[in-house]
């Protein structure tokens, strides 16, 4: 039985790869249906820019959930979505003859080969970290490339995002901590001006404090080499779990929740926690 089960997933495997030839065929068909769904379709002819930019925003957000569950099937699902909005988007440059699909692979292809002339040229990378040292640099001599520093990360970004990129794109040009452990000392700082204007009960001063402390905190995280953003996200869903468990109990007991106690529920939460380590 277990050699059977081995055979069944090598074939799967083998299903599952292409030759450069079938990938070419394949991104060729997706072209010419979106050529065609562009000129028959009634909803897809009508798209612009605008209207498709919050269904992209949705895709990608959509894109990351799979990506945090490892959830394969669905991660391949939604990067076609994502990869639908790209050639969409190529389409409509095309239209108004500003740019089509292949001047976004060009333009693509020949900013990797000069932000890596460590493979492309003479330049010596020993690990991810020289590259990462040089690649600010690399950028800021790009032409149309970026203007500063921080001038490439997108104002939109949702914050704890943007605290990271800044914070990393800071480091890449030698803006950082000295040594690590440094960080918690200003944790701690940031955390007691929050405290003292939370306690003066100065609201303005006191966001602003918050500010400063969720800022040091994602510091600490990327300086540990930590994605604050997927630890909270999986600290939302663990937190989603264990208060639909309480939910749940609730339900099959027919007492809803604002008639439980607090105590009653925080039991509730401990059995849950309890049940995710089983």
């Amino acid at each position: 039985m277990h050699f059977r089960s081995l055979i069944r997933t090598f074939a799967l495997i083998m299903e599952r790869k292409h030759s450069r030839q079938e990938k070419m065929e394949a991104f060729g068909r997706l072209l010419d249906v979106m050529d065609r769904l562009r000129e028959e379709c009634p909803w897809d002819r009508k798209q612009t820019n605008d209207s498709l930019r919050p269904n992209t925003i949705e895709e990608t957000y959509e894109l990351c959930d799979a990506l945090i569950r490892d959830d394969q099937r669905e991660i391949c699902k939604e990067l076609g979505d994502v990869l639908l909005h790209v050639v969409f988007y190529g389409r409509i440059g095309e239209e108004k003859q500003e740019f089509d699909i292949a001047d976004v692979c060009n333009k693509l292809c020949n900013k990797l080969i000069f932000r890596h002339p460590h493979v492309y040229g003479e330049a010596v990378a020993k690990d991810a970290e020289a590259v990462l040292e040089s690649w600010e640099q690399i950028k800021l001599k790009e032409k149309d490339g970026n203007k500063s520093v921080l001038s490439g990360v997108p104002a939109a970004l949702p914050s704890l995002i943007k605290a990271y990129r800044v914070q990393d794109k800071a480091r890449n040009v030698g803006f950082d901590w000295e040594d690590k452990q440094d960080v918690w000392a200003k944790v701690r700082e940031e955390l007691n001006e929050l405290e003292t204007e939370l306690n003066r009960e100065d609201k303005a001063r006191s966001e602003q404090e918050l500010g400063d402390f969720l800022f040091s905190v994602i510091n600490a995280a990327r300086l540990y080499k930590l994605n604050p953003d997927n630890a909270l996200e999986m600290t939302n869903q663990k937190f989603i779990r264990r208060f639909n468990y309480i939910e749940q109990h609730s339900i099959r007991a027919g007492k809803p929740l604002t008639e439980m106690t607090l105590a009653e529920m925080d039991a509730l939460w401990n059995e849950a926690k309890k049940e995710e380590k089983c």
